[in-house]
């Protein structure tokens, strides 16, 4: 089966002066295989297209997907958005008493499948997408199909014709209630940050709103006791993202689905939130799109992989269990499916400790403090190395961007000084751009000539697949893009100390083990040290040498420890969480112990919180 994908926010026919048409084959030879919508926008025919490539080549804007599917999969689609459209292909099915997990990629339709099992969108099963007729109009060809369709290639026109479709199936239950009105659905959304956009007022007021008889009860749950009585914008990343949680849990409904539930939290509320969403998979049909993979591993019951290309397609797979799903994810291979997304596995290692480093000390730095009106950080000294890569771990609001930002020299510290007698490049935590103009002109702006080199092109362009956001307006960039853009930046610049502050938020987990790959990769090739803030473990795991370990009461005093030896810090760390890690027999990556389970008792009866 060969599909057409034409990605509609990239075409600008004005632009390119119709090259995909003028250069077809097929256009060539006489066959009307192109037409153009009321925006001169191309509709390829399907049956027509030889999948030669060129109007892919082509494009200048990297708009069009030619692409060969098994051709059993054209009884699996779920929904096509008309001609040339993204297509989904199969749909999770829920269950109650398990908690399934979504991973995959972002753009490849976990919003189509979400706006599906919440009664949102009637699907189409991929029929009647052709242009309409008039009905007193001659039914005209369209490349080589004709629209005079036949009754069974008609789509469904209720829900009760969905219904048919899943007869036999644990679907044919969740798309009765809809049918006949019986399902309530809660969603708690991906970008947390637009909420206050939609609500003004206070924490309290608007959960509340949902149920106000266990308003107090979520608050202490989710420890956002102390933000009731704030208003929403006064908020930071993880108290938003926790008051989303809290109001999407209080609501008493059918179908629950949680988009990224752990972007901003540290790793002890990551776990905490987890258990609300285990207890709750219970009683409650509960599907997860989480791309932190520890956080997933501990939460599932079952995962269901995605693969696709953002845009053009998405595939659903069976569920599989959590170790299976999750290590055939970073092998990049569906052997069952006969289907890689990947071109080499993502590997992980046992770090045996660095002692010997050859290039000398880059920094060494003394106790230092900074106080604000309601929080104190301190540090101990420490030194940073030549080619060293620091990770830095530990709770929210303990003074890990503070530290970062005293070393980038844009805080001054009260006690204790930094001498940087080298170049710095700095990607802050939260990415706020006021620039006003393409991304193009913003990073021909920021690097210069150095835009152009063979290292940006190689090493950041191409692997953060920057080349189609090029024309884009930065105002108009989604959270993810905005981070590749950030990240790119970041590294491009020549600097003897790369500071990255949570460079894997907003990314999904094939973009974070990527992230994760060019910034070790860049600080080893140029010989370069840098300093990582994140919570994600596996991404912590992949770029760190040593740790630096912050603790403290969150908001009111916070302290830094390090660097530290990997595995001394990760102890230090985790036992302060209060949990343990293993790594996978197949495939070294960390895997978190259930509590009380034989090998989590052992671990931390030996001290060994970490990997043992």
């Amino acid at each position: 089966m060969r599909i057409a994908s034409l990605l509609y926010d990239r075409c600008q026919p004005k632009k390119c002066g119709k090259e995909c048409h003028n250069f077809c084959p097929r256009v060539r030879a006489g066959d009307d295989i192109f037409s153009f919508d009321d925006k001169d926008k191309p509709i390829i025919d399907e049956d027509l297209c030889v999948g030669c490539g060129i109007c892919v080549h082509k494009c200048p804007f990297d708009a069009i997907r030619i692409t060969n599917l098994p051709e059993e999969l054209q009884d699996d689609m779920m929904h096509q958005f008309g001609p040339n459209g993204f297509r989904l292909f199969r749909i999770p099915y829920p269950q109650e008493g398990r908690v399934l997990g979504l991973l995959g990629s972002n753009g490849i339709g976990k919003t189509t499948i979400l706006n599906i099992l919440s009664g949102g969108l009637l699907p189409n099963f991929g029929k009647g997408i052709e242009r309409e007729e008039d009905e007193d109009e001659e039914p005209k060809a369209f490349g080589s199909k004709r629209l005079d369709r036949k009754e069974e290639d008609k789509p469904p026109e209720n829900w009760s014709d969905v219904m048919d479709r899943f007869s036999g199936t644990g679907l044919y239950e969740h798309f009765e209630r809809i049918a006949h009105e019986k399902m309530v659905s809660a969603l708690k959304p991906q970008y947390v940050d637009s909420i206050p956009k939609a609500f003004k007022g206070k924490v309290r007021e608007l959960l509340a709103k949902v149920d106000p008889e266990r308003v107090r009860e979520m608050a202490m749950s989710l420890e956002i006791e102390h933000i009731l009585d704030r208003t929403l914008d006064k908020l930071s990343g993880g108290e938003l993202q926790r008051v989303a949680i809290g109001a999407t849990l209080l609501r008493d409904a059918d179908f629950y689905f949680l988009d990224e539930p752990s972007s901003y939290l540290d790793i002890k509320q990551r776990l905490k939130i987890s258990q609300r969403i285990k207890e709750l998979g219970d009683t409650k049909q509960v599907i997860v799109v989480e791309h932190d993979l520890a956080i997933l591993d501990f939460l599932a019951d079952n995962i269901s992989l995605m693969y696709g290309e953002m845009g053009a397609f998405g595939v659903v797979t069976k569920p599989m269990t959590v170790k299976q799903a999750i290590n055939t994810f970073l092998d990049g291979y569906m052997r069952v499916e006969n289907v890689r997304f990947r071109d080499k596995p993502v590997e992980f290692y046992d770090h045996p400790p660095r002692s010997n480093w050859v290039g000398g000390d880059l920094l060494s730095f003394p106790g230092l403090e900074k106080s604000f009106d309601n929080f104190t950080f301190r540090s101990e000294g420490g030194t940073i190395h030549i080619g060293e890569s620091v990770g830095c771990v530990g709770p929210n609001a303990t003074g890990k961007s503070t530290f970062v930002k005293m070393l980038a020299g844009e805080l001054k510290p009260d006690r204790g000084s930094i001498e940087t007698p080298f170049k710095i490049s700095y990607k802050p935590q939260y990415i706020r751009h006021d620039f006003d103009g393409s991304v193009r002109d913003y990073l021909i702006m920021e690097l210069k000539e150095l835009f152009m080199s063979g290292f940006f092109k190689a090493e950041l362009e191409g692997p953060l697949k920057l080349k189609h956001l090029y024309d884009k307006d930065m105002s108009r960039l989604s959270g993810g893009e905005q981070q590749r853009v950030s990240v790119a930046r970041a590294l491009a610049l020549e600097a003897d100390l790369y500071l990255l502050d949570e460079p894997s938020a907003y990314l999904d987990a094939n973009q974070r083990m990527e992230v994760a790959k060019i910034i070790r990769r860049v600080i080893e090739k140029r010989g370069r040290s840098g300093f990582i803030v994140d919570h994600d473990v596996y991404f912590i795991d992949l770029v760190s040498d040593t740790l630096m370990v912050f603790q403290g009461e969150p908001s009111v005093s916070g302290s830094a420890i390090g660097p530290l030896e990997l595995r001394e810090g990760m102890n230090l760390f985790l036992k302060d969480v209060g949990v343990t890690f293993r790594r996978d027999n197949e495939t070294k990556r960390p895997r978190i112990n259930k509590k009380g389970s034989r090998l989590d008792e052992d671990q931390r009866r030996r001290g060994e919180y970490y990997y043992a």
